[in-house]
C-alpha cells in the first residue's frame, strides 16, 4: 500500500510536544517482549505482519531525515543463532523522527507492516517496517552492533532458488542463495571494504558497487551482464544518510576505499540498498573516455548514437558535437535516436526537428567535423512515444562530402516504404521513409526510419530504430523469480517487423547491403536480437566483439548491451571492424545515458 504522510512518530521522552511527536508513558520492556528477529522471521514477510507489537528493542543505528521515507533503523545486539533471521528492522515515522540519535538504546511499539516499494504491481520485494510507532529512548552513546561483511567469501554465487513464481514464502537459504542472503541482512548494520565503483553516481546521490572484484570484470573496472542466468550477485546500490553535496562523484573502476557502512535497505529503483552512515574516500581510476579510429578511405562507417531527448533548449550540443568528431572520428553516416521537436517538452502540437537538427549540424562544424546533411520522418504529435510532446524520432546525419543519400518522396509519418527492384538491385520506394508504421508492433513507439545511401558507387540501406523501452519490467531483484518481462512483448513484434522487412530487401537482393541499427532495448543475447537476426537474415556485429566488451549502457550496476548494428550476410561475410565508444554510461558526467556504436565495413 502507499505510504501516507499522516503516519508521525511517538516519542516517550522527558520533553515538550511537538508537530512531529507524541510524548506517551509506555512500561518497560519485558523477558517476554517480542524480538527484531521475531518480527522478521525467517521468509521475506513477516509472520507478524498487520499485528501490534510492545516494546521492541535495539540499538539505533541510522536516521533517515529526508525524502518519502523517513525514520531510523535499529538492531537487536543480542542476536539468535539462525542466521536467516534479520536482526534489524526500520521504524517507519512519516516525518522526519525527532529526539532520537545513532547508538540510542530504545523501545519501539506499533504496527509490523509489510511495504513494496513502487507498489504491488512493481512485483519488487516487500521491505518490513515497523509503523505508527511510540517509542522510548533508554540511553544513548551505545557502541553499534558490529557491521556484518558482504564480500566475495560471503555473498553466495547463486542468485535465488527459481519456482516460476513469488518467493516470498520460501524460507531464506542465506548461505546458498545471494537475494536470501541480503533479505537475511535487510535492516541490519553491513559493511563493504574497498568497494569497486561498477555503477557511476547518479543525479538521485546513488552509485553501485560489487563486493566480488572478479565477478565478470571487463577492462575498464565494470561488471558486464552477459546473459538471464548471471545476474552479478555481488552488484550492490550505496546511497548516504549525509548530505547530497558529500556524496562523490564516482565513475566506473573507482573505488569506494576503506569501509562503507551503514543499515541495508531495500528501495524501488534498486533493490538492496547500502544506506551508509560511513563512507569510503573515493580513489579515482582515471577512467577516460574512448576514442575509435578514423575509417579508411575505402571503408564506410556506420554509427548509432542516442542522445536522450535532445531539442534546442539543452546545453549539450557542443558536447555531443564533439564526441561525432573526436570520438567518433566524424562516422559517415550517423543513426540519431531520441531526437525531439523544435521545442522539446512543450506539448503544443509542434513535430518538426529542422532547428534541432541545424543547432547540431552547426556544432559539429563548429567542432571541426563535416558539414553533415540530415533526413528524417516527422512522426505524427504524440504517437511515438517518449517524454509527452517531445516527438522523439530518429534522423540520419550523413556526410555529403563522403556518402550520397537517395531520395524518393512520398514518406511521411503514416505511409511505409516498400521494396523494389531498380535495375537488378533492391532499392527503396521511399526514402527517406518508415517501417510498417501502422502496425501495432509500433504503437506509441518509435517506427523504422529507412533510409537509401550511395557510398563509391555500392547502395547500402539503413533501418534506424528505436524499439519500446524496458519500462515496466520487474526487477532481477523482484519477489517473482525469474523477474516477468513483459515489455519483450512489443518488441519482439518490432523486432519481427524489421526481420520481415529486411529479408524481403534481401530476396529482391541476395547480396544486398543492409545495416540494421538503433537503440534495441534489448541484450545481444535476447530474444528480441534473436527474432531480429532470424536464420541467416542480420547478424548482430557487436558479438564480434570479446563477451566483456559486449556492452553500451550501465544499469544497476550490469554493463549490458542495448545499443546494437546488425549486418546483412554480404558484409558480414566481408571486412569489417566494431566499436562500442565508452564516452557516457560508465561516467557521472555523461551526456547521454548510451554509448555510441561504430561499424566500418567496405561495401
Amino acid at each position: 500500500m502507499p505510504r501516507k504522510s499522516a503516519r508521525l512518530a511517538a516519542l516517550t521522552v522527558a520533553a515538550v510536544c511537538s508537530a512531529a511527536s507524541t510524548v506517551v508513558l509506555t512500561s518497560p520492556a519485558h523477558a517476554d517482549t517480542v524480538r527484531v528477529h521475531d518480527v522478521q522471521g525467517d521468509t521475506r514477510t513477516s509472520p507478524l505482519a498487520g499485528q501490534q507489537v510492545t516494546d521492541v528493542t535495539g540499538i539505533v543505528t541510522g536516521v533517515r531525515t529526508y525524502g518519502s521515507s523517513r525514520g531510523f533503523w535499529i538492531q537487536d545486539p543480542a542476536p539468535d543463532a539462525d542466521p536467516a533471521t534479520s536482526e534489524g528492522v526500520f521504524v517507519f515515522t512519516g516525518s522526519t523522527p525527532k529526539g532520537v540519535a545513532v547508538g540510542d538504546a530504545v523501545t519501539v511499539s506499533g504496527t509490523v507492516s509489510e511495504y513494496v516499494p513502487g507498489g504491488t504491481s512493481s512485483g519488487n520485494q516487500s521491505l518490513t517496517e515497523i509503523t505508527r510507532p511510540t517509542f522510548t529512548v533508554v540511553s544513548s552513546g551505545n557502541p553499534l552492533p558490529a557491521a556484518t561483511t558482504l564480500d566475495a567469501r560471503s555473498v553466495p554465487a547463486a542468485y535465488t532458488p527459481e519456482p516460476n513464481g513469488s518467493v516470498n514464502a520460501l524460507p531464506l537459504r542465506p548461505a546458498e542463495y545471494a537475494l536470501d542472503l541480503y533479505e537475511s541482512l535487510e535492516g541490519m548494520n553491513v559493511q563493504v571494504s574497498d568497494a569497486r565503483v561498477v555503477g557511476a553516481t547518479d543525479p538521485y546521490t546513488e552509485l553501485w558497487v560489487t563486493v566480488k572484484p572478479y565477478e565478470h570484470r571487463n577492462r575498464r573496472g565494470g561488471t558486464v551482464y552477459g546473459s538471464y542466468d548471471a545476474q552479478n550477485t555481488g552488484r550492490l546500490q550505496i546511497q548516504s544518510l549525509g548530505k547530497a553535496s558529500d556524496f562523490p562523484d564516482a565513475n566506473v573502476g573507482d573505488t569506494l576505499a576503506g569501509t562503507t557502512a551503514g543499515p541495508l535497505d531495500y528501495n524501488q529503483y534498486g533493490g538492496y540498498t547500502l544506506v551508509a552512515n560511513e563512507l569510503g574516500a573515493l580513489e579515482s581510476a582515471g577512467l577516460e573516455r574512448e576514442t575509435t579510429r578514423a575509417q579508411r578511405t575505402a571503408e564506410l562507417a556506420v554509427a548509432t548514437y542516442n542522445v536522450e531527448n535532445l531539442d534546442p533548449s539543452d546545453d549539450t550540443f557542443a558536447a555531443h558535437a564533439a564526441a561525432i568528431v573526436n570520438n567518433l572520428k566524424s562516422p559517415d553516416i550517423v543513426s540519431l535516436e531520441e531526437i525531439q521537436d523544435n521545442n522539446g517538452a512543450v506539448d503544443d502540437g509542434t513535430v518538426a526537428a529542422d532547428l534541432t537538427m541545424a543547432k547540431l549540424i552547426d556544432a559539429i562544424e563548429a567542432a571541426g567535423g563535416p558539414r553533415y546533411d540530415w533526413r528524417s520522418v516527422d512522426p505524427a504529435d504524440k504517437q511515438d512515444g517518449g517524454q509527452p510532446g517531445g516527438n522523439i524520432r530518429q534522423a540520419f546525419l550523413f556526410n555529403p562530402a563522403r556518402v550520397s543519400f537517395t531520395d524518393r518522396a512520398g514518406g511521411d509519418a503514416t505511409t511505409a516504404t516498400d521494396v523494389t527492384k531498380i535495375r537488378g538491385k533492391a532499392a527503396l520506394t521511399l526514402s527517406p521513409g518508415r517501417v510498417d508504421p501502422t502496425s501495432e508492433a509500433f504503437d506509441d513507439s518509435r517506427k523504422p526510419l529507412a533510409g537509401e545511401f550511395t557510398f563509391r558507387g555500392r547502395t547500402v540501406i539503413v533501418i534506424a530504430n528505436h524499439f519500446a523501452s524496458k519500462g515496466g519490467d520487474q526487477g532481477l531483484t523482484s519477489q517473482y523469480q525469474p523477474p516477468t518481462r513483459g515489455s519483450e512483448t512489443q518488441r519482439h513484434l518490432q523486432a519481427k517487423a524489421v526481420h520481415d522487412f529486411t529479408a524481403k530487401v534481401l530476396e529482391t537482393q541476395k547480396n544486398a547491403d543492409v545495416v540494421v541499427l538503433g537503440d534495441i532495448n534489448d541484450f545481444e543475447f535476447s530474444e528480441t536480437t534473436e527474432l531480429l537476426e532470424g536464420k541467416g537474415v542480420l547478424w548482430s556485429a557487436i558479438k564480434s566483439l570479446p563477451r566483456s566488451e559486449r556492452y553500451s549502457y550501465v544499469y544497476q550496476g550490469n554493463s549490458q548491451t542495448l545499443d546494437q548494428i546488425l549486418v546483412s550476410p554480404s558484409i558480414r561475410r566481408g571486412a569489417f571492424t566494431y566499436d562500442s565508444v565508452h564516452i557516457n554510461a560508465e561516467f557521472h558526467d555523461q551526456i547521454s545515458d548510451h554509448d555510441p556504436q561504430v561499424l566500418r565495413f567496405r561495401p
